[in-house]
């Protein structure tokens, strides 16, 4: 069996409380777009993991989808799988590709071992492994709070739009992005600013994470080119480096050469 996870971006995220459990609250928009790894799952006699493409950092065992198999593993007493992960998706960039990889990998094992789980189900399962993977089961625009684990499913469509992400070859540690971040309740949410025309956001919607001081210069004039360039709107996604553009129609854009440029 085969899926591609997908991926997202952060439509506004506004960092509202600090937790009792040392985790903050927040709110956003998550948007599904279409720039995915590849994930395959089939029976074997024994667990085994490959993977191709972009290099995953740190140890195997820590890598998300190995994870989701030995927590379905321990939970439903799963027989043995092999998988391969084809990545395409860089670490660091604020896409969740590998909360997306770890959402595909319980929506495979769930159809391989027929263990007919809901999609609320699986949705509790694969939270514990991340706050944004939940977001992956349904895959479709949700409205985030909580740590990003509740979500409330919102009509939102870009279709008008054509959206073009620039992924820097640099990253931003998540952690040390949360760690300086100053929480604040905003006067007006995200959810009812992406409500207003997209022509709107530029002054309304905003990212906390983006003036942080650990943000690399590049990611803003990056931000900025896009906006020169004609971007309705522009933004980080999340706590990650990649900076993503909304306009009205494609066109040919040479400023990022040293950068990966990808329209989605």
């Amino acid at each position: 069996m085969i899926l591609f996870p997908g991926t997202k971006i952060n439509l506004g995220l506004r960092i509202t409380e600090k937790r009792s459990d040392g985790f903050h609250n927040l709110q956003t928009v998550f948007y599904p777009i279409n720039y995915s790894d590849i994930l395959e799952v089939v029976p074997s006699d024994k667990f085994a993991f490959s993977s191709s493409g972009v290099v995953v950092p740190g140890k195997q065992e820590d890598n998300l989808v190995i994870k989701a198999y030995n927590l379905m593993k321990k939970k439903y007493g799963l027989a043995a799988t092999k998988v391969h992960l084809h990545k395409v998706v860089p670490s660091g960039t604020g896409l969740g590709g590998g909360s997306a990889d770890a959402a595909a990998m319980v929506k495979l094992l769930n159809r391989l071992f027929e263990l007919k789980l809901t999609e609320k189900q699986m949705e509790e399962d694969v939270s514990a492994l991340g706050s944004d993977c939940a977001f992956f089961i349904r895959n479709r625009p949700a409205y985030g709070e909580g740590k990003g684990e509740l979500l409330q499913d919102i009509q939102l469509s870009l279709d008008d739009f054509q959206m073009l992400l620039v992924i820097p070859n640099l990253t931003v540690s998540t952690a040390q992005a949360y760690g300086q971040c100053k929480p604040l309740m905003p006067e007006i949410s995200v959810k009812e600013i992406v409500k207003m025309p997209v022509a709107k956001w530029k002054d309304h919607l905003t990212n906390d994470f983006e003036n942080l001081p650990l943000i690399p210069e590049e990611i803003h004039e990056i931000k900025q080119q896009l906006y020169d360039a004609g971007a309705e709107y522009a933004s980080m996604s999340g706590s990650g480096s990649a900076v993503f553009a909304l306009f009205k129609q494609q066109s040919r854009i040479k400023l990022y050469e040293k950068h990966r440029m990808i329209w989605v």
